[in-house]
């Protein structure tokens, strides 16, 4: 019923041939009067040749009213095409379509056109493929088709498994009709004639560098036609698909360096077949590159036995692996590969910098460094309270250095006595006795603070005053006529004291110099009684004042 049959066969089984013709086409007017509402979609009224498909429409007019098209051919149908019966015929109104597409008005092979030969004629461009402007086919008997087989146009390609065919049939009428894979009528095979296709004209290009991180971007092309297109891309490496890229732009990774990038670039427009171009290959991705946003920053105090932390530097991108390289002055400090670098007294004296390379699959190591910071010191002690000194600055007294407190407590300390500035052999301990040796001498004590790895802190506390003796004096009075005879000893330990003793005996005075610590001294004009004496040394620089009284009798 959808083949192609010799019009002699029209007449060859007569009358009754005639009248079943007729009878048919009767019951498909009777059909189409009967159907309500618009025509699509309607279910063919002919079960035998339709069945599990659906009819959107059915006639050149009420197709064209509905809004499907016979592209013409009810209008011409009286002509022969491909030397096709006209009319009512497969494969007249597909030789039509073929030809009205830009082909030969002669047919395309040798042998019968019936509808089940044009697949084995033209096998070379048949496939299960279907696509717009393909020719469906069915050889006999496949698919609930007779023994004529049949052929129809692919007017739409809804996806692999549902078409949109228009046809004519032999003793029926034209339609446009919806085939599934699964609905027991799919095609037998698609004979590529001249497919309605997309074209390409000017091929897509990437532009962009080919590097790790970098973004590529791929052209679209030229394409005939040029409007309603859909654009899908697929990225390659080497040939081989990157799983997911499938954007217009892609970023290589690691995973594509060295290798070739192309893309695939397919163009679509709905009732065309889709066409699909590779791009020319960009050059092998190269290793990517690292961008410095903020670089490696030190913390912490300079100073020995203190622990230096490098900030890690920032990058663009993230860097995976960060490694670490810490010189002083310019040299790699060997084994210092770490993110902090406790400083030794080997560094004192040192500037340190820190390198840092960061490290991706697929980037070039990038190296960048930190700010100096240095030289390195050792530590500092702090005082918290000064160090003082007590005691009395007299020979013979004793004097007591007192520490004050400092930060780190632990340090310890150490003494040096000095006399007019000059240490005093031996003096190193807290306390210091002074002697005849320090009188008239200003005396100070050297408190120093130690601690490994920092400087000392040395204080010196110096007295505000020299060092002083107080003299004793002795006399002893002896009475004469009218005067007196005192002898006065001036004495401090060690020491010799000179200088001058002055007596009073009563009203009347008298000066002697002292000779080795002593002196004789006679008071005259002295009324003669009880007379109290009083004899004093004046004093000689660090040697004090000092005193002594006494009594006498004077004779008359």
């Amino acid at each position: 019923m959808f083949a192609m049959r010799p019009r002699r066969s029209l007449w060859r089984g007569g009358t009754a041939l005639l009248t079943s013709t007729l009878v048919a086409t009767l019951l498909v007017v009777a059909g189409l009067q009967q159907q309500a509402g618009p025509p699509t979609p309607i279910q063919s009224p002919d079960t035998t040749a339709a069945s599990g498909s659906t009819y959107l429409c059915t006639g050149y007019t009420g197709c064209r009213n509905a809004g499907y098209s016979d592209a013409g051919y009810g209008a011409v149908n009286n002509r022969m095409y491909w030397r096709m019966y006209s009319g009512h015929n497969c494969t007249n109104y597909v030789a039509y379509r073929m030809i009205r597409a830009g082909m030969s008005t002669e047919r395309p092979w040798d042998g019968t056109g019936m509808a089940y030969n044009w697949g084995h004629a033209r096998s070379d461009i048949t496939n299960n493929r279907p696509s717009v402007g393909a020719v469906a086919w069915w050889d006999r008997y496949d698919n609930g088709i007779g023994s004529s087989g049949h052929v129809a146009y692919v007017e739409r390609v809804v996806s692999a498994d549902e078409i949109v065919i228009s046809e004519d049939s032999w003793s029926g009428d034209f339609h446009w009709r919806t085939i599934t894979r699964d609905s027991g009528r799919w095609p037998t095979g698609f004979i590529h004639f001249v497919d309605k296709a997309v074209q390409n004209t000017a091929a897509p290009a990437i532009s962009g560098t080919p590097q790790v991180g970098v973004e590529l971007t791929v052209s679209r092309g030229s394409w005939s036609p040029n409007r309603e297109l859909n654009f899908g891309w697929q990225w390659y490496a080497d040939g081989t698909p990157v799983a997911g890229a499938t954007a217009r732009t892609f970023t290589p990774t690691a995973e594509e360096k060295g290798k070739a990038v192309t893309v695939e670039v397919t163009a679509r427009r709905p009732g065309f077949t889709p066409a699909t171009i590779t791009t020319a290959p960009t050059a092998l991705v190269a290793r990517g590159e690292f961008t410095v946003v903020a670089p490696p920053t030190i913390t912490g105090d300079p100073t020995v036995d203190e622990v230096l932390t490098a900030t890690p530097a920032t990058w663009s991108p993230a860097s995976e692996d960060t490694l670490y390289r810490w010189k002083a002055d310019g040299v790699l400090i060997e084994g210092a590969t770490g993110r902090t670098l406790t400083l030794t007294r080997a560094l004192l004296g040192k500037t340190i910098v820190v390198g840092t390379h960061a490290r991706a699959p697929g980037y070039r190591n990038s190296p960048v460094r930190s700010a100096p910071i240095g030289p390195v010191v050792v530590g500092e002690i702090v005082a918290s309270t000064p160090s003082t000194l007590i005691g009395r600055l007299r020979v013979g007294q004793v004097l007591t250095a007192q520490p004050g407190a400092v930060e780190p407590s632990d340090a310890t300390v150490t003494y040096q006595w000095l006399r007019n500035g000059t240490p005093v052999t031996g003096a190193t301990t807290e306390t210091y006795s002074l002697t005849a040796s320090d009188l008239g001498a200003t005396m100070a004590v050297r408190v120093t603070r130690s601690r490994r790895n920092y400087a000392d802190l040395v204080e010196t506390v110096t007295a505000t005053r020299a060092v002083t003796v107080k003299p004793t004096v002795t006399l002893t009075a002896v009475g004469r006529s009218r005067r007196a005879v005192v002898r006065v000893q001036v004495t401090a330990p060690d020491i010799t004291v000179t200088g001058d003793a002055t007596v009073k005996v009563g009203a009347q005075l008298a000066t002697a110099t002292l000779v080795d610590g002593r002196a004789r001294v006679v008071v005259t004009g002295v009324e003669p009684g009880e007379r109290r004496v009083r004899a004093w040394y004046a004093g000689n620089g660090s040697v004090l004042r000092a005193r002594a009284e006494s009594t006498v009798h004077v004779l008359p």
